[in-house]
């Protein structure tokens, strides 16, 4: 199962047209009426880059002496640093914390950052987070926002005999955290409805070259498959949907916008200081005055620790506008949406999970934007309209 295929499977707030058709269905597929996204090329507000950072061995997290700093790694999550964060972070802070320290720095200040420095709070430390950017500026405030664990976080042939349960316990402590999160103001943790479509015409497929060098990316959902819903297909008419076939799940989505802010808010609540400084070599984390600290830098940590065993994985979004009573996502011939608070990601895969692998650039492609929202505004204009 390819990474996105299990981020639409295992997950949108969907409602169905026909009310005739649905009293058809049976219970478990009974369906609101879904009203059609407003895909326009005009209502295209923005076009994002995120380069996610990803190690064939998984996330770095082991603990090195700099001078005399002790310096707990915390980076490397591929496409699930926000999925993961909670519990990645969980194990970072215990490792910070061995020690008896009681003042530790975080160096960055995105997904796995905000995480680590939240936790250092709840563990009784005074934490000062240390970075060059801030959210809406870091690359975590660029990712999809849906529940994906296992996106691109290490490849079967690399990753330890004892990751995949570390992965595990990784993901069940974030997944519980993100509870605590739901009926929040602003939902910037909810559970949306995904539906997956097929029809008779094939989807544009990968090259053969593309087949050829294709990475086995692990894939580990299996291990958590009780934590979300099993994708169930929906019946002829029961669903506004123009395919031969629709699978319907739920899973979390992370308005990150609303997110991001109960996170900022959480820490300097809780009395955290932040400072701006970017760092150019480990060895300038001399002159801080923690001794312990957290290096959450994500994809940042490729250049300032010269660590080459990060590959990024480039992923472009295009962004349209939030449109009320839409809270579902879709996949569909290679393009993946999903309807945020914050705004309709649409994003195109048509290269499974080689797409984006080893490609540094970080410069919007509008012309590419256009063409995964045409893919939207074709769906959505042979959508079925609701009887409300």
């Amino acid at each position: 199962m390819q990474r996105r295929d299990f981020l639409f499977s295992t997950a949108t707030v969907g409602l169905s047209s026909c009310v005739h058709s649905a009293k058809r269905a049976q219970p478990s597929t009974l369906i609101p009426p879904i009203l059609p996204i407003r895909a326009q090329l005009d209502r295209i507000f923005r076009v994002t880059v995120c380069l996610r950072p990803f190690r064939a061995a998984g996330p770095r997290l082991d603990v090195e002496k700099v001078g005399e700093k002790i310096v707990v790694h915390n980076y490397g999550h591929g496409g699930s640093g926000w999925s993961l964060s909670w519990g990645s972070s969980s194990l970072a802070v215990e490792k910070a914390m061995a020690g008896g320290e009681r003042e530790v720095a975080v160096i960055g200040c995105g997904a796995l950052g905000m995480t680590s420095a939240i936790l250092l709070q709840r563990a009784g430390a005074k934490v000062t987070i240390y970075a060059k950017e801030r959210p809406p500026e870091v690359r975590s405030s660029r990712a999809t926002g849906s529940w994906t664990p296992d996106s691109r976080i290490a490849l079967a042939s690399a990753a330890g005999p004892n990751f995949p349960a570390l992965w595990e316990k990784m993901c069940r402590t974030s997944f519980h955290t993100y509870e605590s999160y739901l009926g929040m103001a602003g939902d910037p943790v909810e559970w949306t409805d995904r539906y997956n479509l097929s029809d008779d015409t094939p989807s544009p497929s990968r090259s053969s070259n593309d087949s050829e060098n294709a990475l086995d990316f692990a894939h580990y959902q299996d291990r958590v498959a009780d934590l979300t819903p099993r994708s169930r297909e929906l019946p002829p008419g029961s669903h506004p949907f123009p395919a031969r076939k629709v699978r319907r799940n739920s899973s979390l989505s992370f308005n990150i916008a609303a997110y991001s802010r109960q996170l900022m808010n959480d820490f300097f609540v809780a009395g955290g200081k932040m400072e701006t400084v970017e760092f150019r070599t480990p060895s300038e984390l001399s002159r801080l005055p923690e001794r312990v600290i957290i290096n959450a830098t994500g994809y940042g940590a490729r250049a300032l620790w010269k660590d080459e065993s990060i590959i990024p994985v480039r992923g472009q979004i295009a962004w349209l506008i939030p449109q009320p009573g839409v809270h579902y996502g879709v996949s569909y011939r290679n393009v993946y949406i999903l309807a945020r608070r914050d705004g309709i990601v649409v994003q195109g895969g048509g290269r499974g999970e080689m797409e984006g692998y080893n490609d540094t650039n970080e410069q919007p492609d509008r012309a590419e934007a256009e063409a995964v929202v045409q893919v939207a505004i074709d769906l959505f204009g042979r959508m079925r309209q609701p009887v409300l």
